[in-house]
């Protein structure tokens, strides 16, 4: 049942044609009947979520607070953890336990995933969102540079899957793992990153039917340019508040409707989803005319070498 300027709609597809038609003309591209999804389906349900103190992981917490769900909230920054904490207490909804972490140290994922049952007694999704971007052209990059964007969007991931997977096969529950668009189609000065995303991903394909059979979901989700704070953070995971965003502004889609997109997909079980329109649009060509993004990456090393240069404050 759909409400819609104060009447009662029992037709799903009515409703949602004249929903969709309502909110076009206010700018948005969602819909109520994906916001019902999302509230049946997290309502109640025990959520952690790593990286969580800004970007795509604050916006997360903050939707299925709304949804109702019971939150676990894990970052480095402690104060940012807290300062989220506060603002869902503030909105009427149920404080998220806290729990600082970084993926990065063996035990930390394991130590927030034990208060998640002290706290709630079960856990039926785990989002593994922590992650960083480490770019510039191979030359200019050590081993090192590339240990360490392994450590925090590969090994990270692996901690926090390995941490949560006994509580998560518990509930027949679900993982998402946000890996990126860059998983699919690498750019030159972003090799790491890249790298790190191709891993996540073949990792998703993989576990996918390993999990099913114990009634575990995967989801991949696979942003591409999203408002967030993954351009602000140096090759060395320090957070610049004065940087300069790289990405025009035309191609980056609100924090808020990515979030929701990919709330859907892991309330529908989907096992990947590609975020934004060019994000679909590169994916595609990577499937079907790879020599087009090819051409287009001899051009960007030719030219300024990326799409995108290390985070500075100024």
């Amino acid at each position: 049942m759909l409400e819609i300027a104060g009447r009662w709609f029992a037709d799903l597809k009515f409703g949602r044609y004249i929903c969709w038609r309502g909110w076009r003309k206010a700018g948005a591209t969602f819909t109520i009947l994906r916001m019902s999804i999302i509230d049946s389906f997290f309502r109640d349900k025990s959520v952690l979520i790593t990286g969580a103190s800004s970007g795509i992981g604050e916006e997360l917490a903050l939707q299925l607070a709304a949804a109702g769900a019971r939150l676990t909230l894990t970052a480095r920054r402690k104060e940012l953890l807290d300062s989220l904490a506060q603002k869902i207490a503030a909105s009427g909804k149920a404080a998220p336990v806290v729990v600082t972490a970084d993926v990065t140290r063996d035990g930390d994922v394991e130590r927030a995933v034990a208060e998640v049952v002290r706290a709630f007694g079960k856990l039926d999704v785990v989002i593994a969102n922590a992650g960083f971007g480490v770019v510039g052209a191979l030359k200019k990059l050590s081993v090192e540079d590339y240990r360490r964007q392994f450590e925090t969007n590969v090994f990270g991931v692996l901690r926090t899957l390995y941490a949560a997977l006994p509580e998560i096969e518990k509930a027949r529950g679900n993982v998402a793992i946000v890996g990126s668009v860059s998983g699919w189609a690498a750019s030159p000065g972003a090799s790491p990153y890249s790298m790190s995303k191709f891993a996540v991903r073949s990792l998703a394909n993989a576990i996918t039917p390993e999990l099913a059979l114990s009634g575990v979901k995967v989801t991949l989700i696979s942003p591409g340019f999203v408002a967030s704070n993954i351009r602000r953070i140096d090759n060395r995971g320090v957070f610049h508040e004065g940087a300069k965003e790289p990405i025009p502004e035309w191609l980056i889609l609100a924090t808020d409707q990515a979030c929701r997109q990919m709330l859907v997909a892991i309330a529908r079980g989907r096992r990947e989803v590609i975020i934004t329109g060019h994000g679909k649009i590169l994916v595609a060509l990577e499937r079907f005319a790879p020599w087009v993004r090819r051409m287009a990456g001899r051009r960007m090393a030719a030219g300024r070498g990326g799409y995108r240069s290390e985070a500075k404050s100024g």
